[in-house]
């Protein structure tokens, strides 16, 4: 019952999001554009970033900031569905809570999956060399990320019920992990207060544990924190994400 609940729940969110692909390709265009506009611009610092490829660096960077800020903001979804009486019938159905908030995040799991290969299919384009098996596991990594966070952004969406005051805190929150996870650059070129700073942002490990792994260091203490941390991201999320549709669908 729980899986077919689920699975109700994630059909109808991806039909709704495959009526309007617009978003999913927005979704896509940023990274996309960073790729195109920024990437050349490392090439010629690749040497004094520690790398032979600055894609190798770049296109594991990029495919975390998918992952994290494709998901964020899918509480404004939610938001929009709650004013549209969506959220309230459901609430009137036996469903399971659980269902209703993990159908939500499979559809966005499943966008970010397809978007993340797409992206790292442009790297190789523009110059991407690596682990394909180092590759695969860290889009893997950025998947089960994804999930974590979207559940978060639903839990804010049920809990603030306000466009305004969601984009408030989304993007607050947003700056700061783009700015000292080393996203777009690696943090080792920061001063040392700025890396050690960047030590206390659990984004920071993840970006480099998948760098490492595109790089082909499949097995090492970075990975491990990795692996790590996008675990705890993705049991406190969806611990988060489901105390609250249980709270708030009571």
């Amino acid at each position: 019952m729980f899986v077919r609940e689920t699975f109700v729940v994630f059909r109808r969110q991806l039909t709704i999001a495959l009526r309007e692909p617009t978003w999913i390709v927005i979704g896509l265009m940023q990274p996309v554009l960073y790729l195109a506009l920024f990437g050349p611009l490392l090439e010629p610092l690749a040497a004094s970033l520690g790398t032979t490829n600055a894609y190798t660096l770049f296109v594991p960077g990029l495919l975390v900031q998918l992952a994290v800020f494709g998901s964020l903001f899918v509480g404004f979804g939610l938001i929009g569905e709650m004013r549209d009486g969506v959220v309230e019938a459901e609430r009137v159905t036996p469903a399971s809570r659980t269902a209703l908030l993990l159908g939500r995040v499979l559809k966005d799991v499943l966008q970010v999956t397809v978007q993340g290969s797409i992206l790292v299919a442009l790297g190789f384009a523009f110059g991407l060399r690596g682990s394909v098996g180092g590759m695969l596991l860290g889009l893997v990594i950025a998947i089960v990320l994804s999930g974590s966070v979207a559940a978060v952004g639903y839990s804010l969406g049920l809990t603030l019920r306000s466009e305004d005051a969601l984009a408030a805190i989304a993007n607050g929150a947003s700056l700061p992990v783009l700015l000292l996870s080393g996203i777009l650059l690696p943090m080792t070129i920061a001063p040392s207060w700025l890396q050690t700073v960047s030590n206390v942002v659990p984004i920071k490990h993840v970006v480099q544990g998948v760098r490492a792994l595109f790089a082909g260091d499949i097995w090492t203490p970075t990975t491990a924190w990795a692996v790590a941390w996008t675990v705890v991201l993705a049991v406190g999320g969806l611990w988060i994400g489901t105390r609250t549709f249980r709270r708030e669908n009571a």
